[in-house]
């Protein structure tokens, strides 16, 4: 009823605090980083999605916690301040995600686990202390990164696990460990261009953030939006295949030709010989063709969701098109992740993804995302 108080401990209490209207943009960070090392999404990836998602709850919880002084004043209406959940409460849930996010990172093996702990050291950092100096958005920046190397270094290490250790043959065979170690350093090297487009949307975007309040700069998002084109055109533009792609569809020899020794054959005979016919399009090919144009479709749905809230807040720095432009950047990820996942190579991860944007929307018209 008006007038009345919402009782403490609510779900729509629990819900605003923690931001649930912004858990869509999560999971799309173990995806993309799983698209990029390959060979595709698995039970590695499914464990870093569920780190992810608890890690990012706990630094939603853990902010409120630690802004609760501040919120008294610029935001009286938060869970905290007004008296809808305790600070114990919602110090205590931050603690308990965080130990559950290292929990399910474990099981992915011990890089996946690294990766967790970075992050969650990351965002334990960037609440406590780094928020509210200079380096609190590249902080910000380098936890969606090393979201992404989590997904990445999970999918890879799992499936080095079933590689190495069929249920069959007991312990793992000799040199093992070593190509364990391969298998991290490439999924490392093939997911850091995505980790770094993520962390880069997620520097401007929470350099915008840092005016909700008081609105006034036109400058952040300015900045944010010039970041936003660059990212999309580079996105979208053409490029060599990834390492990830390529492992999808490898290249097919002649038949009989195991070892490749027709392209030993010397160069008299084949200048000699008739040019061969037109070859038809490998499925490598093709796949990169479908990739390509996907990822062209998810670069204009980036800057579609992106563009418009930080042109508004460009023209009109107020408090409210500011938070407008923060909650479109943090819904934008969502695109941004899928037309990686398309450019890595995985074009029905990338369009199973941007299934995430209505739901992201919908959530945002009942809690807000910032």
């Amino acid at each position: 009823m008006t007038g009345v108080p919402p009782r403490p401990g609510t779900a729509r209490a629990w819900g605003e605090l923690l931001r649930v209207s912004a858990l869509p943009s999560v999971p799309g960070d173990a995806l993309a980083g799983a698209a990029a090392a390959g060979p595709g999404p698995g039970r590695g990836t499914a464990w870093a999605v569920g780190a992810s998602v608890c890690l990012y709850e706990a630094g939603m919880a853990l902010n409120d916690w630690a802004d609760r002084h501040v919120d008294a004043v610029e935001r009286p209406g938060r869970p905290l301040p007004s008296g809808r959940v305790a600070p114990a409460a919602a110090l205590g849930a931050a603690g308990a995600l965080t130990a559950a996010g290292l929990a399910l990172a474990s099981r992915a093996g011990r890089p996946a686990l690294a990766a967790a702990s970075a992050l969650a050291a990351t965002v334990w950092a960037y609440d406590l202390r780094l928020k509210h100096t200079a380096a609190g958005p590249a902080a910000m920046g380098a936890a969606r990164g090393l979201d992404v190397l989590l997904g990445a270094l999970a999918t890879a290490s799992a499936g080095r696990v079933r590689e190495t250790r069929p249920a069959a043959q007991g312990p793992p065979r000799t040199g093992a460990a070593a190509g364990g170690g391969r298998a991290v350093t490439a999924a490392l090297a093939a997911a850091a261009p995505s980790a770094a487009a993520l962390a880069a949307h997620t520097y401007a975007v929470t350099a915008v953030s840092r005016h909700e309040a008081d609105g006034g700069s036109t400058a952040a998002p300015a900045g944010a939006l010039a970041a936003a084109v660059l990212l999309a055109l580079l996105a979208a533009g053409s490029g060599p295949p990834s390492p990830a792609a390529e492992r999808r569809t490898p290249p097919r020899t002649g038949s009989g030709d195991r070892h490749g020794t027709a392209t030993r054959l010397p160069r008299a005979i084949l200048r000699r010989a008739a040019p061969p016919p037109a070859p038809a399009p490998s499925p490598a090919g093709r796949h990169r063709v479908a990739s390509d144009r996907v990822a062209v479709i998810m670069a204009g749905a980036y800057l579609r969701t992106v563009a418009g809230p930080l042109l508004h807040a460009v023209l009109n720095p107020s408090p409210h098109l500011t938070q407008r432009a923060v909650g479109g950047g943090v819904r934008a990820m969502i695109p941004l992740q899928a037309v990686l996942a398309a450019r890595s190579g995985s074009p029905v991860a990338g369009t199973a993804l941007l299934g995430l944007a209505p739901v992201a929307r919908r959530l945002a018209r009942k809690v807000s995302p910032t």
